[in-house]
């Protein structure tokens, strides 16, 4: 056997065992034996590096350092799920699915909801090419380093897997493990960690890997999305995963009711405690992969998922106080801070008590017991009052008058449940808020400028609205605490390169009122330019598709406001774009104007998201369900047949992919 058969018969031979250690929890050898065998290899590849091997057992160790985390764009976007607390939320999501595909008949997997990190690893003839966090659902950060150290995440594949595709799961960490940890850290006299999740999501972003490598960290996989996957189904995909190598939890069961959604959801509230990993849910999926397809998406999660989240930890603690909070658009949030108590795992100190009918509704009031629970056991929340406990003296809470930043009056508008600060222009937080909210990652991603930096640079003078961040100098920060030549550097450049973002983009980091990142999109898409935005009327804004009244009143009473003209005047000039690209324009027009289409089945030539888009694109707009309204059906291969019959049934044009791109 040459040097370097021995080489690849040992690499071989590693990845079996860590397979049947870290994945089928079912060890062929000891821990000595493998350490030894692991340790021959090292030395093998250390004299031989002309064998170098990414997807090498040996690399598992760690070792590499990263200084910065390169944030990657998700190819396939990682999406959030929606989330239902009772057997009815989720009878009316069945409702709607059944709605959007003509009453098919469905299938349902659930899975359990792990509570760690996501991740999305991309793997490419096998080997693992990129592992990426979450992010903002958006883009991530590039952490391929650390996660090779996790033994149950496979560098190489075996069996008939895709050439290319992106699998997403959550990186956990074992309870045992936690607690191990913990041990040590008490040992050492090293305050404890928190929570294993918090925990988990750290260990991903640790500089040196070999410290990731150290820890006992799991990655349990359940989706998978790419080209040509020859998959039909979430339940065949789980299989297909497994036996390509991953660690797929074998829980997950096939339902074919929302009563054996419901029997599964009941079994694992109770015995979620008996699993060696936290979970705070479970999440159904519509089983067909087609249907998932043909129910789509909305702006922020699929409409083929729903989580059901476990009823919430609660206890019981004082409110020592109630203090108020500032937003950017002016609305005040009244804020509960509370005797510190543990819940869920994480120390809650505070607790939003959402607005003035909120308080009034619980008779809350400074000095009470009350009871707090985790909201999906993320955002804690206050649930009642244990009126046992309060003092005789207590006095009925009464909601704040003036603004406790600039003391202005406050104002409430008929219908609106929040009070508003309406001193737009000269009350700090809401200035502060509003850059923030200019500069966050999902509007103009300004790169080395963080909140923080905006309170500073705002506290001294140097900015009172977005505008003036483009006129920010070197010279100008270097006197700021904690500003070296370096970072002042990154952040005049960061600022220089935002004037590339793109015109939606720009328009959603104006901070109007209701315009969202999907509003946004719809707004630049239909005026093309922000000029013919600003002159837009109530009544041609209100015509386009899913723009209500209350948007295209904000949308209009920003820009009679003579400063926001003027802001947008100033970033005009400064070069930031504020109409379409020219390569955007070239594939719009108005030839589909008026109609609605409803997308069904697979397609041969185009992708069934690119030929949704070619329908807005060209002025017409996509529907999920066919109605009167309807103009046509292109229909595609496994389009359900209840679709057919219902289009047949009110006359509507059913069309192939061929006739729809004839009609362009």
């Amino acid at each position: 056997m040459s040097i370097q058969q021995e080489i690849e018969a040992l690499r071989e031979e590693l990845r079996l065992h860590n397979y049947n250690y870290y994945v089928l929890d079912n060890p062929t050898i000891s821990d000595y034996d493998f350490d030894m065998k692991l340790k021959a290899l090292q030395d093998l590849e250390n004299k031989h590096p002309e064998f170098y091997d990414a997807t090498s057992p040996t690399l598992r160790v760690g070792g590499g350092i990263t200084k910065n985390f390169n944030t990657v764009v998700h190819q396939y976007r990682m999406y959030s799920l929606d989330n239902s607390y009772s057997k009815e939320d989720l009878e009316d999501w069945e409702k709607r699915v059944l709605r959007i595909l003509g009453d098919e008949k469905v299938a349902f997997t659930c899975e359990l909801k792990y509570d760690g990190a996501s991740i999305s690893l991309t793997y490419e003839e096998g080997k693992l090419i990129r592992a990426v966090t979450r992010g903002d659902g958006v883009q991530g950060d590039d952490v391929t380093t650390n996660i090779k150290t996790i033994k149950s995440v496979p560098l190489q594949l075996k069996g008939d897997y895709p050439s290319k595709f992106d699998i997403r799961g959550e990186i956990v960490l074992p309870l045992d493990g936690f607690a191990k940890m913990n041990q040590e850290r008490l040992e050492n006299g090293e305050e404890p960690y928190m929570n294993p999740r918090n925990t988990a999501s750290g260990s991903l972003k640790l500089q040196d890997s070999s410290l990731v490598a150290k820890r006992p960290l799991e990655c349990l996989l359940y989706s998978i999305v790419g080209p040509d996957l020859n998959i039909d189904s979430q339940f065949e995909m789980l299989e297909k995963a497994r036996e390509w190598g991953f660690k797929v939890p074998t829980v997950a069961q096939l339902c074919m009711s929302t009563e054996e959604v419901m029997s599964f959801v009941n079994y694992w509230d109770v015995h979620r405690h008996d699993l060696p990993y936290e979970t705070d849910g479970v999440v159904v999926k519509i089983n067909s992969l087609r249907q998932q397809e043909e129910l789509g998406y909305t702006a922020k999660a699929p409409r083929w998922a729903m989580a059901y989240k476990f009823k919430a930890e609660q206890a019981s603690t004082i409110l020592k106080k109630i203090s108020y909070q500032v937003g950017r658009t002016g609305a005040i949030t009244p804020v509960a801070n509370l005797e510190p108590v543990l819940l869920a795992g994480t120390t809650v100190r505070r607790a939003s008590l959402h607005n003035a009918d909120q308080i009034a509704k619980l008779d809350i009031r400074e000095g009470d017991t009350v009871f707090v629970e985790k909201g999906g056991e993320i955002i804690p929340k206050i649930t009642a009052v244990d009126f046992t406990k309060r003092n005789l003296d207590s006095e009925p809470t009464k909601y704040l008058q003036q603004c406790p930043e600039c003391g202005t009056e406050l104002v409430r508008k008929e219908g609106e449940a929040q009070h508003f600060c309406p001193n737009y222009m000269g009350c700090p937080p809401q200035i502060t808020g509003r850059i923030q909210h200019f500069i966050s990652r999902k509007a103009m991603d300004i790169e080395g400028l963080g909140g923080e930096t905006v309170e500073l640079l705002f506290k001294e003078g140097l900015i009172q609205n977005y505008a003036d961040l483009y006129t920010l100098t070197t010279v100008q920060l270097l006197p700021l605490e904690r500003m070296a030549q370096k970072s002042a550097e990154n952040l005049v450049q960061g600022v220089a390169a935002s004037k590339e973002i793109p015109f939606e983009r720009v328009l959603f980091a104006l901070g109007i009122r209701y315009v969202g990142e999907t509003v946004a999109k719809k707004l630049a898409k239909a005026y093309k330019n922000i000029d013919a935005l600003m002159q837009a009327s109530f009544e041609n804004l209100i015509a386009i598709d899913e723009i209500g009244e209350r948007i295209a009143e904000s949308v209009i009473g920003f820009f009679s406001d003579e400063e926001n003209r003027e802001l947008v005047n100033r970033l005009k000039e400064y070069g930031l774009q504020f109409s379409l690209s020219q390569e955007q324009l070239e594939n719009q027009s108005d030839a589909l104007k008026g109609k609605t289409f409803v997308v069904s089945g697979v397609f041969e030539s185009i992708g069934r998201n690119d030929l949704k888009k070619m329908i807005e694109d060209n002025g017409g707009k996509v529907s999920s369900s066919i109605s009167s309204k309807t103009s046509y059906l292109v229909a595609g291969d496994k389009m359900g047949p209840s679709k057919r019959t219902k289009a047949e049934g009110l006359g509507i044009p059913i069309i192939t992919e061929q006739d729809f791109l004839s009609m362009l």
